[in-house]
Order: structure tokens, then C-alpha cells, then sequence
């Protein structure tokens, strides 16, 4: 980096755009080196399907019941969500709210 460059630690998410990886849901991405770093919107026509992709970060708004092998679980904002990768612990997650937002921290 030359003394010209600066260097920022802040995520703009206003200046990304937003991508649809499946109908109901939508997020911004940021990656960088082997992590990345995504705002999620969940609605609730979301359609219900079993997740085995890791999960950790925070709800940051609305009301979500994710269902696990072993029972139900209720996030709501400010709740903290870790779900570990693997079939383990597969997931189906359903926005009780009109939508769901979540910032998460995941591999690359």
C-alpha cells in the first residue's frame, strides 16, 4: 500500500447491491481473504428447505423460527446465532415477520 492508499475497516453496505441467491431471500456481500461478511434479508415467502451451511452472527431485526433435527428455536433482534457447517445441523429457517435481517460471518 503506498502512503497515498487509504485504507478502511468500514463495510458501506449502502454501496453494495443487493443479490437475490434464492426467491425470498436476499443479501450484500463483502468478502475479504477467506471470510465474508453478509447482510441478509429474509422475507416470508421465503420457500421452506433444509440449510447445512454454518451460520454465525446476529438477527438484527424481525422474528425468526429456525427448526433443527432436534426441535424449534425463536431468534428475534439482537440475538446471537451460531450454527455450526454440516447435516449435523441441518436448518430450516421461517420469517414469522414480513422480513428478517441478519448480519453474518461465514468462509469465504
Amino acid at each position: 500500500m503506498t502512503r497515498k492508499e487509504t485504507m478502511t475497516h468500514k463495510v458501506d453496505f449502502s454501496t453494495i447491491a443487493w443479490e437475490s441467491p434464492m426467491p425470498g431471500v436476499r443479501h450484500k456481500v463483502k468478502v475479504v481473504g477467506t471470510k465474508k461478511l453478509r447482510l441478509v434479508e429474509y422475507s416470508a415467502e421465503m420457500e421452506p428447505h433444509w440449510c447445512s451451511v454454518g451460520h454465525m452472527g446476529q438477527i438484527l431485526s424481525g422474528t425468526f423460527e429456525i427448526t433443527f433435527d432436534n426441535g424449534t428455536e425463536l431468534f428475534e433482534a439482537g440475538d446471537g446465532v451460531i450454527i455450526p457447517d454440516g447435516e449435523d445441523h441441518r436448518h430450516m429457517a421461517k420469517a414469522l415477520t414480513d422480513t428478517v435481517q441478519a448480519l453474518f460471518v461465514e468462509e469465504a
